[in-house]
């Protein structure tokens, strides 16, 4: 039954079809499957299958991958209310795009990948000022702060990662939180994310929901 499920799924998600995807998952349910079960045996690989396929064209179209972040997320939060269990949070990232940036939609698929991922995700906006990702991620015990700039100059400005880097240093917090950047410019010099300041950065909005998972992992271990 579990490889009907996930097949009718991913079809489903590949069609970037919302409506068909909760008939599979609630489909599922009627028949014993449990909510546990739906996220971690059918949405996350569903998920993961993506990061692979998106590492191999990544010139992939961004509306589905947008579509298919949005379903997981809905279908994870739907499912997370019917566990036994609450689930274990993998950890916290404050999320939003540099200061001078409206562009929200890369950082839409990180959050949508990163909540089925069983991250914790707190959404800054747009516009965000240095000082309130740093604010915002002690405030919010996350381990990550993640900036997204979509124009070169909000990429490189002193009011985006290399103030937040600045900030950072000024509080004795290197340690405390990684950093990292995506969007558009950096993927046209895969060396910019250290000019700004940066530990890591991806190359879209999917894979940057693992290079986040591994980002939490380290500061958790260190």
């Amino acid at each position: 039954m579990l490889n009907r499920i996930v097949k009718a799924y991913n079809e489903a998600v590949f069609e970037t079809d919302k409506e068909a995807a909760f008939e599979v998952v609630n489909a599922a349910l009627a028949n014993g499957m449990t909510a546990e079960d739906i996220v971690f045996k059918v949405v996350i690989p569903a998920i993961e299958e993506m990061m692979s396929n998106i590492t191999k064209d990544p010139d992939a179209n961004l509306a589905q991958h947008f579509m298919t972040a949005q379903i997981a997320a809905e279908v994870t939060e739907k499912m997370l209310t019917k566990f036994k269990h609450p689930p274990e949070i993998v950890g916290r990232v404050v999320i939003g795009t540099a200061h001078g940036d409206l562009h929200s939609l890369g950082k839409r698929i990180v959050m949508g990948c990163l909540k089925a991922m069983m991250v914790d995700v707190i959404d800054l906006g747009v516009n965000v000022p240095a000082e309130k990702f740093v604010d915002e991620a002690l405030a919010r015990d996350a381990q990550v702060i993640a900036v997204s700039a979509m124009m070169v100059h909000t990429a490189t400005g002193e009011g985006g990662a290399r103030k937040v880097r600045q900030i950072l240093k000024e509080r004795g917090l290197e340690n405390r939180f990684r950093l990292i950047v995506g969007g558009a410019p950096y993927r046209f010099d895969d060396r910019l994310f250290l000019a700004a300041g940066a530990d890591a950065w991806a190359p879209d909005g999917v894979s940057a929901s693992r290079v986040i998972v591994d980002l939490i992992k380290e500061v958790k271990a260190s």
